[in-house]
């Protein structure tokens, strides 16, 4: 069993210690905006935040994210608001099938927490996330918009 802080909300899960946090937050609390991608957290598919921190939850066990601050792809938009970064995405039409774009957005987010205003290089080593679609020019375009708004 662990006890999960997801989203401002307290979960109990019958999980075992090991459960990757992903499968704790998709098949146990229900939330499934986090994708399950690679499984070996090399695609960015399952980033959340812990405590702030973009973590790609696949290979993130459950117990170690208990007393942890976790915020998913759901968590980020406050009363119905989007974030800048959600906004930007719209606004640069970035998804095209969306499978990696909840990673994405997670990671931006937390990549412009510590860079308010991220260079192209900084964009190219902190935003590791695989998107099979290839809609880097657009990420990148979005990033840029949401670091100015």
């Amino acid at each position: 069993m662990a006890r999960l802080n997801v989203n401002g909300k307290t979960y109990d899960v019958d999980v075992g210690p090991d459960t990757p946090l992903l499968w704790a937050i998709r098949e146990n609390i229900g939330l499934t905006g986090t994708k399950y991608g690679c499984g070996i957290a090399q695609c960015g598919a399952c980033t959340v935040h812990i405590d702030g921190v973009a973590t790609r939850s696949c290979s993130f066990p459950a117990s170690a994210a208990e007393g942890k601050e976790i915020v998913t792809i759901e968590g980020l938009a406050a009363n119905g608001a989007l974030t800048k970064v959600q906004q930007a995405w719209i606004n640069n039409d970035v998804p095209q099938c969306g499978y990696c774009q909840s990673g994405m957005i997670m990671a931006v987010t937390a990549l412009l927490k510590e860079k308010p205003k991220p260079t192209d290089a900084d964009i190219d080593r902190e935003i590791t996330n695989i998107c099979r679609c290839g809609t880097y020019q657009q990420v990148r375009a979005a990033i840029h918009e949401a670091a100015n708004a």
